[in-house]
């Protein structure tokens, strides 16, 4: 991971409009509803919302009366975070180093940016390790990837870029987008995502296709009235777990449970 190109590039990007636009209403409204979903199995539980952005769940889960940290590299948006709201624990630092928090601490770990931006295996495990040392047995991870498939179907062909990338050698045999150590983001396949999780020790609860074929049509739903966005809201809201749609979503939530170790 580049620290300084990351910084630089959250300097000028607003995550947090993303996520009021159509498209990244579909994300957020997916999103919370599996945060929800994971929080009402847990008596008071503690968040720890890790490469927290400007801090749109941090937010919205305080708000909501729980007890959130927020942790976040860019300090840009640490500041948005503490002049929103003041009151939640909000530091600066990165996915890979925890060692501020003590082990078994928190209930719910999320996970969201740090994995897009990570670019290496190792640097990824690490993330994995971090968050699973400050979470209480049988708490529960909700990380977020982007998915190498939308990336090729997206930029490759719908912008035009397959031919390029493949000459400059950007893109393997397997068509799998191969990130370079100075690159800004990591795309990864169903397959590597397995792969984190058993390197790491971590048994899968759900995997969700966090905005389905949205990011696709962004014109269409664009367009939509409230009324048909609602729907379509419903409908990708009953099939964002298909198999079918997983691995050709711009984004994958992975949602995973540290198991206490039993005694021997």
């Amino acid at each position: 991971m580049n620290e300084e190109n990351l910084i630089k590039y959250y300097n000028k990007f607003n995550e947090d409009k993303r996520l009021t636009r159509r498209h990244g209403i579909v994300e957020y409204i997916t999103t919370m509803k599996y945060i929800h979903k994971y929080l009402k199995t847990k008596k008071n539980p503690k968040i720890i919302d890790v490469g927290a952005g400007t801090g749109k769940y941090s937010i919205a889960l305080h708000n909501e009366g729980y007890d959130v940290t927020a942790v976040e590299l860019v300090k840009h948006n640490l500041m948005y975070i503490k002049k929103a709201n003041p009151n939640i624990k909000s530091y600066q630092g990165n996915a890979l180093n925890m060692k501020r928090f003590k082990d078994k601490t928190f209930d719910i770990v999320l996970l969201f940016g740090p994995m897009y931006h990570l670019i290496s295996e190792e640097e990824k495990l690490k993330a994995l390790s971090e968050a699973k040392k400050i979470l209480k047995d049988d708490g529960i991870i909700l990380i977020s990837y982007y998915m190498n498939e939308y990336c090729i179907i997206k930029h490759g062909f719908i912008d035009g870029y397959i031919k390029s990338s493949i000459k400059e050698e950007l893109i393997d045999k397997d068509f799998h987008i191969k990130s370079k150590s100075d690159d800004l983001y990591s795309m990864v396949r169903l397959e590597d995502i397995n792969k984190y999780n058993k390197l790491s020790g971590l048994k899968r609860k759900k995997i969700v296709a966090q905005d389905g074929p949205s990011d696709y049509i962004r014109n269409v739903i664009n367009s939509l009235s409230e009324e048909e966005f609602n729907l379509f809201i419903e409908y990708h809201l009953k099939t964002c777990e298909r198999k079918e749609l997983l691995g050709a979503s711009s984004h994958i939530l992975d949602i995973v449970e540290k198991k206490k170790v039993k005694d021997a």
